[in-house]
């Protein structure tokens, strides 16, 4: 099985349905922020942080190639993974890439206190910064994520439904 690789914004939920997918498919799942927090043994907004956008980026790479020579099947990637160099093409030649979109204002309302303070770019943001914040990002995001092969409007549709979304056009394109 290639890898299935979810992207996405932030907070859209792509490890919570990488996590289902995985068990539907019977199949390993990786996390690339969790893979970088293990790898650096520092949590992912302290290596940004600390270490700065690119050396994160850099790392977030690694992860990816790691992810592309391994054995886990559903990846869940980094927000801002697809974005940088040529990680969106690598992830499109390698598997199936699979973007779970959402509006600024849905994202904002399944973020946790917690999955704010987690993100270093949304930290100390109010309700409406946030949202303004998001919507200019996302747009600016769009074009890598626009390259996966499946798109998946997630607004209006239950979990359950975007995994069912997601392996039906999954077995077709076996």
């Amino acid at each position: 099985m290639k890898p299935l690789f979810l992207i996405g914004y932030m907070g859209c939920g792509k490890s919570t349905l990488g996590r289902r997918l995985a068990r539907r498919l019977g199949a390993e799942f990786a996390d690339t922020d969790a893979l970088i927090e293990r790898r650096e043994g520092a949590s992912v907004a302290d290596v940004f942080r600390y270490e700065g956008e690119e050396r994160f980026r850099e790392v977030e790479r690694e992860v990816l190639e790691q992810t592309l020579a391994g054995t886990a099947a559903v990846v869940s990637t980094g927000g801002g993974l697809p974005v940088w160099r040529d990680n969106m093409a690598r992830m499109n030649a390698a598997g199936f890439t699979v973007y779970l979109r959402r509006e600024a204002e849905q994202i904002a309302r399944r973020l946790s206190p917690y999955g704010r303070q987690k993100r270093p770019r949304l930290r100390g943001l109010d309700d409406a910064e946030l949202v303004e914040f998001m919507s200019r990002d996302m747009a600016a995001r769009e074009p890598f994520y626009a390259q996966a092969q499946l798109i998946v409007d997630c607004g209006e549709l239950s979990d359950d439904e975007v995994v069912e979304t997601i392996l039906r056009h999954t077995m077709q394109n076996e």
